[in-house]
């Protein structure tokens, strides 16, 4: 399938001798294209927080919205050229993204400022836990250290947005 041909073809390069297996880099390619999609949907449906956000707190919401998409979008990237770094190409298309996501594009609770904090926290703790779960085995079943820092660094980095949406749930309503 098309899909599969664009995300797990490798690049014609001469030689890629960084100490890492072509399977490994194959295996490792391939979990980085599910992050990578993750990241994606992540970064778009913040996005519909930021550009469609109902409320009193609009616009401390919108430019707080703003914040964690540049975030995400320097996760996207660093995400796509390890993949490129370990000779494939990274997946492009939305199409691809959705069928590789575990989560989902829409919100499921109302767009104002508890609705989109609340769904947007699931989201960053639900990858938190994935991203948690690969660390290991990149560094070492694949003996890929260099992927398994990256992992460490963006997990953190969703850590701390998962503890600023936090920040923004009003206890005393969320029952």
């Amino acid at each position: 399938n098309l899909i599969k041909y664009l995300l797990f073809k490798e690049v014609k390069m001469k030689s890629i001798d960084i100490g890492i297996t072509n399977a490994n880099m194959q295996s490792v390619a391939s979990e980085l294209a599910k992050v990578l999609s993750d990241e994606v949907v992540l970064c778009n449906k913040s996005r519909n927080a930021h550009w469609n956000m109902v409320g009193l707190d609009f616009y401390a919401k919108h430019k707080f919205y703003g914040s964690q998409i540049c975030q995400l979008n320097n996760i996207i990237d660093e995400v796509a050229e390890r993949i490129r770094c370990l000779g494939h190409y990274a997946p492009s298309t939305m199409k691809a993204y959705l069928s590789l996501t575990h989560l989902s594009e829409e919100f499921s609770q109302e767009n104002n400022s508890q609705g989109s904090v609340k769904e947007l926290l699931s989201d960053h703790e639900s990858i938190c836990i994935i991203l948690r779960s690969i660390i290991k085995p990149f560094a070492n079943d694949y003996h890929d250290a260099g992927t398994s820092d990256l992992i460490v660094k963006i997990l953190t980095m969703h850590e701390n947005m998962a503890w600023q949406l936090r920040s923004h749930i009003d206890r005393k309503t969320d029952a």
